[in-house]
């Protein structure tokens, strides 16, 4: 086990002491535990690269550990009712931040099965909604004021970049049965 994959693991063991935190209201806290887990998120990605060690392992530990730290993250901030009423996530932010990730897995394993491959780098749109996800989670750690807007935003890049790897998904899925009717 590489050093990248040690802070990867690291991250999944930060996530329920951070949704702890979050549910006991110490914001506080919540927010140095989220901290520390964007840190490990760029730091595992880096080490990986720098020291040319990236592993199969990596690669999956890696997102299924953002998942993890993201959709408890949204769940949270949309049940816990000690959070002021214009903190709290509306319950259609982490359906939809929830549905797009199982709709991404769920095209993955599609695409595996049909294909026995599945190579699906995160796009710009993929980026930027990850971005507005975590900017969505620290402003409300924060309670900054205008929270509302930066999860809107979060939302509508979620169903943005969902359309987009549906998108993507499909073409490769398409390729893959135009190859199947030449060679028949």
């Amino acid at each position: 086990m590489n050093l990248a994959n040690k802070i990867t693991i690291s991250r999944i063991i930060l996530t329920p002491i951070f949704i702890t935190a979050i549910v006991y209201s110490r914001m506080d806290i919540a927010l140095v535990f989220f901290a520390l887990a964007i840190i490990s998120d760029g730091l595992d990605g880096f080490i990986a690269r720098s020291r040319n060690e990236k592993t199969v392992l990596g690669t999956i530990l890696d997102p299924i550990a953002d998942k993890i730290l993201l959709i408890s993250a949204f769940l949270c901030l949309s049940l816990v009712k000690t959070l002021p009423a214009n903190l709290r996530l509306p319950p259609y932010v982490p359906i939809i931040v929830i549905s797009r990730d199982a709709i991404i897995v769920l095209g993955s394993v599609m695409i595996h099965v049909i294909k026995g491959d599945v190579k699906i780098a995160p796009s710009f749109w993929g980026k930027l909604t990850t971005f507005f996800q975590m900017m969505t989670i620290v402003g409300i750690l924060v309670k900054f004021t205008y929270s509302e807007i930066v999860w809107e935003i979060a939302t509508v890049l979620t169903i943005i970049s969902g359309a987009d790897y549906i998108f993507k998904g499909s073409r490769i899925l398409s390729e893959n049965n135009s190859n199947n009717e030449k060679s028949a």
